[in-house]
């Protein structure tokens, strides 16, 4: 790629101006009509580039093919990425800020001078010294998560179809909408994509390579109180907040929570509550890194809500779980190659090799196991989902070439 004048950094930068946050609370495809603002921005550039196939579908996800310069029979991988941002933290009006040459300083950002990033809270940044950082303006999100995939998908295909003579199979792109609300590989057609195997761009700092996730499930738990008047209450309601809160106080304060995990412990998360008196819903996410695991977890929950309400005559629960995805590790293990042509790409590129686990799912969970065995790939990205969020244009330009490499490493073996 000597001499080639990257994209991603102005891809980003104005991606990242667009609004698409998700919405959970809706139950439309996608989630938010914004988020085709920018995928039909996506579909007139790859046009543009050449890219014959690139197109909309119905249910709000970009297809397109970058075919083949090689004679050889190799197998189509496709690369993916979300278009959507999480609905924690605003992202509507986001003011990227190119930030040249850092010098190892805090950041303060300037629309809130009280929003400061520090290397003491963020030690990547030590690692970034001479970097072109980019951060929001202090008052939203970045949105790096995902639009630093989508600006590097795009960089990729720019240069493969600008430089025509590099072998490569065929090459499927997908954008995804929804994927932090959960929901995006809901709608993905596996039989038109035509991939065999995938990559998303969904990953963090550069060399980061993640072949491993939580497995998911949702528990619902809904309480039946017995309600009266309050004014004649006595010995006769049985109020649902309050038990739910009850079961909320029995959960352990020291363990099996978000906040008292890392690396490979699970938990059990309570992610909202909302009812009346006479009726209670209590929903929650269970987290772990053995499959087996989740049940063990929802058993203890369970135990801990039926203990409860018994002790209330009249009331009664319902406890439903819901699968959400599973660790991808179960169906890579069963194809090393993916993951091993990608560590050899990184390394190629003069990057250290980190294989981390993802705590948290991608879209490359749910593909894996839709028939598209799917492992990530750092982008640069850097505390997401908040004012916070950073990413280094040069590691954006380093995930380019790992992708661009990895194309080759593909047609090499094959």
């Amino acid at each position: 790629m000597n001499n080639y004048n990257y994209t991603v950094a102005e891809k980003f930068l104005q991606y990242v101006t667009i609004d698409t946050q998700s919405d959970p609370n809706s139950n439309a495809q996608p989630s938010t009509a914004k988020q085709l603002n920018l995928s039909k921005i996506l579909v007139a550039q790859l046009l543009a580039m050449g890219i014959v196939d690139a197109h909309l579908d119905e249910h709000g996800y970009v297809y397109a093919t970058i075919p083949s310069t090689t004679q050889k029979q190799v197998p189509v991988i496709c690369f993916c990425s979300h278009v959507d941002t999480a609905p924690d933290c605003s992202g509507t009006n986001v003011t990227p800020i190119v930030h040249k040459n850092y010098n190892g300083q805090n950041i303060v950002l300037p629309h809130d001078e009280t929003q400061i990033i520090t290397p003491l809270k963020h030690k990547y940044l030590n690692q970034l010294i001479g970097h072109d950082i980019i951060t929001a303006s202090g008052l939203t999100l970045l949105g790096s998560d995902d639009k630093s995939g989508v600006a590097i998908i795009m960089d990729m295909a720019n240069y493969l179809m600008q430089n025509p003579t590099a072998k490569h199979g065929t090459i499927k792109i997908l954008f995804t909408p929804d994927e932090e609300i959960g929901r995006g590989a809901n709608k993905v057609n596996i039989n038109k994509l035509g991939a065999q195997f995938g990559y998303t761009l969904d990953g963090g700092q550069a060399g980061c390579l993640e072949e491993e996730t939580f497995s998911a499930d949702a528990v619902k738990i809904t309480i039946n109180g017995v309600i009266t008047h309050p004014g004649y209450a006595k010995n006769k309601l049985i109020n649902a907040i309050k038990i739910a809160a009850e079961i909320l106080d029995a959960l352990p304060k020291n363990s099996l929570s978000p906040e008292t995990t890392d690396k490979q412990d699970g938990f059990i998360h309570p992610t909202a509550i909302n009812g009346i008196s006479e009726k209670a819903v209590m929903e929650f996410i269970v987290r772990d890194f053995i499959t087996d695991g989740l049940a063990k977890k929802e058993a203890y929950l369970k135990n801990i809500a039926t203990t409860i309400v018994a002790k209330y005559s009249g009331c009664n629960i319902t406890f439903e779980v819901t699968e959400q995805y599973r660790n991808m590790k179960e169906i890579l293990a069963q194809h090393p190659q993916v993951v091993q042509y990608a560590a050899e790409a990184i390394e190629a590129n003069g990057m250290q090799l980190i294989k981390e686990s993802i705590r948290g799912g991608t879209d490359g969970s749910r593909l894996s196991f839709m028939g598209l065995p799917c492992p990530n790939i750092f982008t640069g990205m850097q505390a997401i989902h908040s004012k916070h969020e950073f990413v280094s244009i040069q590691n954006m330009q380093k995930a380019v070439d790992t992708l661009v490499t990895l194309t080759a490493i593909w047609e090499q073996k094959s």
